[in-house]
């Protein structure tokens, strides 16, 4: 119930401006995402590295109407790209793309020509692209797209929800050699025709599409914050042989930063997803919804006076 009214939040104008405007939530938003522009993007990639971590780079934007605005996502996403190269900080921070921002909603051919765009740039970097996943009308669109950029560029990563009831069959046909894959629950609203309704069915799903990609030949990207679910990725790794180069957990900028910390310090790769830009209120309600218990952080926030 709670995540329902979180993402029905995520719609509400009145409740963004809201946030956008009170008092004392700008340390709360900076929490989440690490600004408005590049050099904020490239601020905490800095920091991150620093600490040993790697870092997948989001310029926020999902909205996109027509192709002016795709070209601009595009643009920005070339321009990151040679600002983080220039700066020595590829590979350890690659770039993750969300198709509907390119204009895969109304023109999928111009969501495939601007992806292709960045995973050249990307390449010139010295660096890699994932895909994005969004809801599950866009799936089989994103595989597509994924299964063409991969001609040119097979290290262009891909994502999976574990709560779509497909996952498992799609995970055993991107488990093979060379291909990246972060496994996430899944943080859109889905009717239950296509997906899992309840948390336990979830995390169930979550493993079992881990089995499947642990034992591929593939690069699995576990991304995931709960603690069982990193327990049984450590215990997995161990299980099926592989060592800190063969595959990595990821968790969300400003989530459990001591456990990331933790990871690393075991050896683990560790990668940390920082989204930037102007467009951050849709994907903060999103990471609330994903994880409510965040609301009491961002509640404190707001009735602070300090």
């Amino acid at each position: 119930m709670l995540r329902s009214v979180i993402l029905a939040a995520a719609r509400s104008s009145r409740v963004e401006r809201l946030v956008e405007t009170a008092p004392y939530t700008r340390d709360v938003v900076r929490r989440f995402v690490a600004g408005t522009g590049t050099d904020d993007a490239l601020r905490a990639t800095r920091e991150l590295v620093a600490e040993g971590l790697t870092v997948t780079l989001d310029h926020l934007g999902e909205d996109t109407v027509n192709p002016e605005q795709a070209d601009a996502t595009r643009d920005a996403y070339v321009t990151l790209l040679a600002a983080l190269s220039a700066a020595g900080l590829t590979p350890a921070a690659e770039v993750s793309l969300k198709l509907s921002a390119l204009g895969q909603m109304f023109d999928e051919q111009l969501a495939y020509e601007n992806a292709r765009a960045i995973c050249a740039a990307a390449a010139q970097a010295g660096t890699t692209v994932t895909l994005d996943m969004e809801d599950h009308t866009t799936t089989d669109s994103t595989l597509d797209i994924l299964a063409k950029l991969r001609e040119d560029h097979p290290g262009t990563g891909a994502v999976l929800q574990a709560y779509l009831r497909r996952t498992e069959s799609d995970c055993r046909d991107l488990a093979g050699a060379g291909s990246r894959v972060r496994l996430c629950k899944g943080a859109y609203r889905e009717p239950e025709s296509v997906a899992y309704q309840s948390a336990r069915e979830v995390d169930k799903s979550y493993v079992r599409c881990m089995n499947i990609l642990m034992s591929g030949d593939g690069y699995p990207m576990l991304a995931t914050h709960d603690p069982r679910l990193i327990a049984i990725g450590e215990d997995r790794a161990r299980w099926f042989d592989r060592g800190p180069d063969r595959f990595e957990f990821q968790m969300l900028y400003g989530i459990r930063p001591e456990e990331q910390s933790r990871l690393v310090g075991e050896g683990y790769t560790v990668r940390t997803y920082v989204p930037y830009g102007t467009e951050w209120y849709g994907y903060l309600m999103r990471r609330l919804a994903e994880r409510p218990a965040n609301l009491a952080f961002f509640g404190r926030a707001l009735v602070s006076r300090k």
